[in-house]
């Protein structure tokens, strides 16, 4: 593609430099720049991305894009913009011809149930055909290909290349998680979704927004732009939760409104419950008539991912028989409410729950199956919303047996530091022993464990390293336990 063509698409304040150039791929990393390349220098937080354009003229970059009015020199075209974030996001949706167009897209968003709710929603659109793609915090699936997940939401330039990779991998839907990071900085910029999803808002990542009504509104970003392009747009929203109330009431949603809850004014609402340990029934009312669900996850809270799952599906015209057999279908979701299967008479889980509303969902639903001690290790997370750390001791306190808290991915904090917060949610309550090594805390709950008991660890899940001073060290939950297990049973 030329730079021309580039160029008349995306909104620029000036050019230096020939615009007769070609454009052989963009990067915003300088390592992947390649031989007429172009590179969208991106100011960071700890640098800024123009620090890296000499070095991405060296591996072969022909064009700079970035805020400065400097020019970078050299035999090099600069366009000048005013936020280098969205010129990166327009740039690729140009560059690989907007394919999300061509895909049913849903996007979901909210503080839990995320991940849940798009395994559901991929077993949903592959029960009816479409072939989906999947972007979220555990791996992105693209065809026959499964990727690690770098993070929740990839950057913008990554995102528009995966949906290009799908679009030609015969994939004819896509299912997103969205972060209030991606939302923030505009990472999904210039993506057609057909649908998109508010799970809940509760009280994480306010190192990075500061206060809930900042995080709501970043939030609030997905279905403000709903139905603004050919696509008509369905905004499906928890009505259980108050800000999920708030956002359906929002004057600027000119998308579809479609509420799902257990509350009775949800448009889509679930009833005549049946919570076992095998799975959940239940009865789902809504616009579409009446049906009797099942799905194989456990717990009230997977209820409200399945009502959010069946809302988006029928909302997008799927008919009622691949739906339902979507939500019936056994798909293990890494890190969540994962068994972890013991020769012992008592069992194990991990879980993702790192914040006080999800590690509080998780202890309620193993407490109504645990016939002796419910039994949580977990820990929390360094340089990331301290507010959180009390409130989650707190959750321990009332809802566990016992609680050994441990170090999660402390990161460039002090653990003990981490840990003294925990503790202060315990009041005088002293149901709990401080490990902060992990695989030691993990251990003691093993040891711990007699008949009837359950043990759940909890914040890390499907992770497979911690992170410590910058070094990440091999270390899966899930992983651990096994090894440890075979220790005490002898193999």
């Amino acid at each position: 593609m030329k730079l021309s063509e580039l160029l008349n698409q995306v909104s620029h304040l000036g050019v230096r430099g020939t615009v007769d150039r070609p454009v052989s791929g963009i990067a915003y990393d300088s390592r992947k720049s390649q031989a007429d390349g172009l590179f969208v220098a991106i100011p960071g937080a700890k640098h800024d991305g123009f620090e890296y354009v000499e070095d991405a003229v060296k591996r072969g970059a022909g064009v700079i894009v970035s805020p400065h009015t400097r020019s970078p020199g050299r035999d090099v075209t600069h366009v000048q913009v005013e936020d280098a974030r969205l010129a990166l996001a327009d740039l690729a949706r140009v560059f690989y011809g907007n394919p999300s167009r061509a895909l049913k897209v849903i996007g979901i968003t909210g503080t839990n149930g995320k991940t849940t709710t798009a395994f559901m929603l991929r077993d949903i659109l592959e029960a009816a055909g479409l072939t989906p793609g999947l972007m979220g915090t555990v791996q992105y699936e693209i065809g026959a290909r499964i990727l690690p997940a770098t993070r929740t939401t990839p950057e913008s330039l990554d995102v528009q290349a995966y949906f290009d990779q799908m679009r030609h991998a015969g994939c004819h839907s896509a299912v997103m998680e969205v972060s209030s990071h991606a939302l923030d900085q505009n990472r999904v910029r210039g993506i057609d979704f057909d649908v998109a999803v508010f799970t809940n808002l509760t009280r994480d990542h306010l190192d990075y927004h500061q206060t809930l009504d900042r995080y709501y509104e970043a939030k609030r970003r997905l279905f403000t732009g709903l139905g603004r392009s050919d696509k008509p747009g369905f905004a499906v929203i928890n009505r259980d939760d108050p800000w999920g109330r708030r956002l359906a009431e929002e004057a600027d949603i000119s998308a579809r409104v479609l509420t799902f809850g257990f509350d009775v004014g949800a448009d889509v609402r679930a009833c005549d419950l049946v919570l076992g340990q095998a799975g959940s029934d239940f009865t789902v009312r809504s616009p579409w008539g009446e049906s009797r669900v099942h799905t194989p996850l456990l717990g009230r809270f997977n209820l409200q991912n399945a009502m959010a799952a069946y809302a988006a599906a029928r909302a997008m015209g799927l008919e009622e028989t691949p739906v339902l057999q979507g939500l019936a279908r056994r798909t293990a979701v890494p890190g969540r409410l994962e068994e972890v299967y013991t020769a012992q008479d008592w069992r194990v889980f991990v879980d993702y729950a790192h914040t006080d509303d999800a590690l509080a969902n998780v202890l309620e639903t193993l407490r109504d199956f645990t016939r002796n001690r419910l039994i949580v290790v977990f820990g929390c997370g360094g340089n990331r919303d301290q507010t959180k750390r009390a409130p989650m001791g707190a959750v321990a306190a009332r809802l566990a047996d016992l609680a050994i808290l441990t170090s999660d991915n402390p990161r460039d904090e002090d653990p003990a530091a981490i840990l003294a917060q925990v503790v202060t949610g315990f009041g005088d309550r002293s149901n709990y022993e401080v490990v902060e090594d992990r695989s030691k805390a993990i251990e003691m709950a093993l040891a711990m464990a007699r008949k009837g008991d359950i043990v759940l660890i909890a914040g890390k899940g499907h992770e497979i390293t911690q992170e410590v001073r910058g070094t990440y060290l091999v270390f899966d939950d899930r992983q651990v336990v096994r090894a440890l297990l075979k220790k005490m049973e002898g193999g």
